[in-house]
């Protein structure tokens, strides 16, 4: 073109034509099996002898989460500026949780860096084990609910129509449960937009309000009330505490930190609550069982066995006896559940569905009755 370039300049990676685009919402996030990968690869070349640098370096490369390989990037970059690998990990709250943090610190002031990314790993995988167990047995009637509504809306819109054209030339009055179906059928045409838009706003609100104080002060009490899911919501509580706890312990962090850091990652506000009322009494001098025995949230066995623990010196122990006890306990609650909702399903659908078709024939059968 004839033209001589005074000065050339290298466009950053990732802009222009390369540039990621990031849509809120559907960005896919940084998971915690994407966590429990990288902290046992990571407690593994640590273990070895590889240098942190040269293990952030291969764990960028090699990870197949693009998020947490860009995250790592930086970790990596902040560690090689002279940051320490818990203060850089602490830079991204959004991905890495508190405890993380926390037992990294622990693990690389102590020297037991490889350890405590150990534990950091068998917490994690247990965690994504126990969420497996719960959504593989609320995945069924889940979909089955689904049919079941989009069966019924289906049969609303489509099919009582007809039915409702055929019995205007009837002449009688229709049958309760017939007439029923035919006001509702003639209400689809604004109760669908309505329940379409309101479920958008709800997901909308919920996205953005679930995990505010406000919310899960109202929420999480009723969860454990429901019946049936609330007890094993308490458990799954339960297991994940004593997890959490025992390993920060095994890290070495302090007690009272452990307590804050542990009821932030219960999942349950009653939970986080009652670990505050328990942090505040050890605080001032009491032993860790004693104010558990005031929270009903805790069950006897569990408040009981962390007394003995803290007398025989071995809480630590104590604590993965209770996670483990719960674990089983829960993946015993989620098989029963599982066999029990099934049916239970089934026949739910049975009765929707064939309630609706019995009432679309009665006014038929009321014709060949009068005819006889």
């Amino acid at each position: 073109m004839g033209l001589t370039p005074i000065s050339v300049t290298e466009v950053p990676e990732g802009t222009g034509l390369n540039k990621e685009i990031s849509i809120p919402g559907l960005t896919k996030r940084v998971g915690l099996k994407d966590l429990a990968i990288m902290s046992r690869q990571m407690a593994t070349m640590v273990g070895s002898g590889l240098s942190l640098l040269r293990t952030l370096n291969i764990l960028a490369e090699q990870t197949e989460s693009k998020a947490l390989a860009k995250v790592l990037a930086q970790v990596r970059d902040s560690v090689e500026a002279g940051a320490s690998i818990s203060a850089a990990l602490l830079n991204h709250r959004e991905v890495f949780p508190p405890i993380m943090v926390n037992m990294v610190h622990a693990g690389e002031t102590g020297g037991f860096l490889d350890g405590a990314l150990e534990s950091i790993a068998q917490n994690f995988e247990k965690e994504v084990k126990l969420r497996g167990t719960i959504k593989s047995a609320l995945t069924y009637p889940v979909i089955v609910l689904i049919m079941s509504l989009v069966a019924v809306i289906i049969m609303l819109i489509f099919i009582v129509p007809i039915f409702a054209d055929m019995f205007k030339g009837l002449g009688s009055e229709l049958p309760a449960p017939t007439m029923l179906l035919v006001h509702l059928s003639h209400s689809m045409v604004w109760v669908v937009p309505v329940l379409a838009v309101s479920s958008i706003a709800f997901s909308i609100w919920w996205g953005k309000n679930k995990n505010t104080e406000q919310v899960r002060r109202v929420v999480d009490p009723i969860k454990l009330k429901l019946p049936v899911f609330g007890l094993l919501m308490k458990k799954i509580a339960v297991a994940r505490f004593a997890r959490n706890f025992s390993n920060m312990i095994g890290a070495g962090v302090p007690i009272l930190q452990s307590l804050k850091i542990v009821g932030e990652t219960s999942g349950n506000w009653v939970i986080e609550s009652a670990l505050n009322e328990v942090s505040e009494s050890v605080r001032q001098g009491h032993s860790i069982s004693e104010p558990l025995l005031r929270e009903p949230v805790f069950p006897a066995m569990v408040t009981q066995m962390i007394a003995v623990g803290e007398d025989a010196g071995s809480l630590e122990v104590m604590l993965n006896k209770i996670a483990d006890f719960y674990d089983d306990e829960v993946q015993s609650a989620t098989e029963q559940l599982t066999a029990m909702i099934e049916p239970l399903m089934i026949a739910f659908l049975g009765v929707v569905i064939g309630g609706m078709v019995v009432a679309l024939y009665m006014p038929i059968f009321s014709i060949a009755t009068a005819i006889k």
